[in-house]
């Protein structure tokens, strides 16, 4: 019986060990698994989205849901009108949004965030969502926004905790607000998100700022809106500063 020589064994078993770490560290880790971390915060992704299809078809369950679409075109619409024009008043008042400003509603649904900047004399306002409702919002995905680049002056959003990719969902804002534009984003720091979001804030907004690369923290304050409870002011930089 012939036995192999030993340089031939060492070589197989060294070139099994090298296809197993070629193809486990190609293999990319799973966004609904891995933890965007800072020093004092993460996001943490839910489980349950076996695949983007699958989580896009769980977002449309709600937008597209008959009897929650009536609500928010009925009941729901005044008093979601007057909350927001409230919040953009205030942003109006500071000087972060004005009659001028070309103004983007990331994930408007039916679209009472852009009627109350309308009502403030925010003409320039549109909203975006997956399933569009005219003439107030079109239809685009926050992950891949349907926009040029330096698009908008203000951008508003308060479905963060909805997006599967957070840091995706940042360079879009980024990528279509115009230098020296501002992004305010109402999200939930110590509430729970409901049944349909992709991810949640630990321990505060720390994990969301890091995401925003090209942008300058305004300010952060408490609010009440619907459910989330900390509002969050960006403003890109602009393309001169060396910050």
């Amino acid at each position: 019986m012939s036995i192999p020589h030993k340089p031939f064994v060492l070589l197989l078993l060294l070139s099994l060990l090298l296809l197993m770490h070629l193809f486990f560290s190609s293999t990319p880790s799973s966004p609904r698994t891995t933890a965007v971390a800072t020093s004092t915060a993460a996001i943490r992704m839910r489980p349950g989205f076996r695949s983007y299809d699958d989580y896009i078809k769980r977002q449309l369950n709600k937008t597209l849901d008959p009897r929650l679409r009536r609500l928010w075109a009925t009941r729901d619409w005044d008093r979601k009108v007057r909350v927001f024009a409230r919040f953009f008043a205030d942003l109006a008042a500071e000087g972060l949004v004005s009659n001028f400003s070309a103004a983007l509603c990331v994930g408007a649904r039916m679209g009472q965030e852009v009627a109350a900047l309308r009502s403030i004399g925010v003409v320039g306002a549109v909203g975006m969502d997956l399933a569009p409702a005219p003439p107030l919002v079109v239809a685009g995905d926050f992950h891949a926004q349907p926009f040029p680049d330096d698009s908008f002056d203000f951008e508003f959003s308060n479905v963060f905790d909805h997006a599967l990719y957070p840091e995706r969902f940042a360079a879009e804002v980024e990528r279509t607000l115009r230098p020296g534009g501002v992004a305010v984003l109402h999200v939930a720091v110590h509430r729970r998100g409901d049944k349909y979001s992709a991810n949640d804030l630990l321990g505060g907004v720390d994990g969301l700022l890091g995401l925003f690369k090209r942008s300058d923290l305004v300010r952060v304050r408490k609010v009440d809106g619907f459910g989330l409870d900390t509002e969050v002011v960006l403003r890109k930089k602009k393309k001169n500063s060396h910050k």
